[in-house]
């Protein structure tokens, strides 16, 4: 891989056709994920939308870019408008194209707006930031195969954090890429009206119990983390159960390596 050096965007090579591009510079510490296959390539959630990332893809690779939505979060969608193939999981559709009920933009400016510590493109003022606004390609279900021509992957509905989240197992090389699902640093989020407590329970259940993982990937803070953890993650299941936890309003939860706010 040639280096690649931006002034917004961090590039980091997992394997040779594998990469994560980040945004360290804003507060959520967004990671999206280039997978690179023979026929064509994914990328697995667009980031933020305050820099194009078609910029930094366009120099990783010349194949046609598929996207592959975690969820319909603006800070995974934001250069979704640069790409010609867009692929969400059904339940989430409707936001895709609507954008989510309740959400007022002057909140979306707000947050995408605070707290940066990178110097941002002239193109970005938080006072007009818009988020995409779209139909999709194609609507993703629970179970679909994506075939990047030599590497597979599996889609898993994960709701919880969202309706429609969705996880991607990458079966050739046993990669689990969480999104929002799961990630360590800050709290798991299952707190907003449009979160389902109970359910992303049962979605960390769900993750927990795959075998042959052999590294998670999640959409915010740090960048690769051991499966190991996945035991961790069944503990925090039967305990917040058992604790009778598993609803809005009981606050932050945690555990030796992640928590969790409902």
């Amino acid at each position: 891989m040639k280096e690649i050096n931006d002034e917004w965007f961090t590039v980091q090579e997992i394997d040779s056709k594998t990469f994560a591009i980040s945004e360290y510079g804003h507060w959520e510490k967004v990671h999206s994920f280039l997978l690179i296959g023979e026929e064509r390539s994914a990328l697995i959630d667009t980031g933020l939308g305050i820099d194009n990332i078609k910029r930094i893809t366009d120099q990783l690779t010349d194949l046609p870019i598929i996207v592959i939505t975690t969820h319909v979060h603006v800070d995974h969608i934001g250069s979704h408008g640069e790409f010609d193939t867009i692929l969400v999981h059904e339940a989430e559709k409707d936001w895709l194209v609507n954008g989510i009920m309740g959400l007022p933009v002057e909140q979306i400016r707000k947050d995408i707006g605070r707290d940066i510590t990178k110097p941002t493109p002239t193109t970005f003022d938080p006072s007009t930031y818009t988020p995409f606004q779209g139909q999709p390609t194609e609507t993703l279900s629970d179970g679909d195969l994506i075939d990047l021509g030599d590497r597979l992957l599996t889609i898993l509905h994960t709701p919880g954090h969202s309706p429609g989240h969705i996880c991607i197992l990458d079966n050739s090389r046993d990669f689990l890429f969480t999104g929002d699902l799961f990630y360590t640093g800050t709290p798991i989020y299952a707190f907003y009206p449009t979160t389902d407590p109970e359910d992303l329970v049962n979605s960390l259940e769900r993750i927990s119990y795959l075998e042959g993982v052999q590294k998670i990937y999640g959409s915010h803070n740090q960048l690769g983390i051991d499966p190991i953890i996945l035991f961790e993650v069944l503990e925090a299941v039967y305990e917040l159960r058992s604790k009778n936890v598993v609803r809005h309003g009981t606050g932050i939860h945690h555990f030796k390596s992640f928590s969790v706010q409902f």
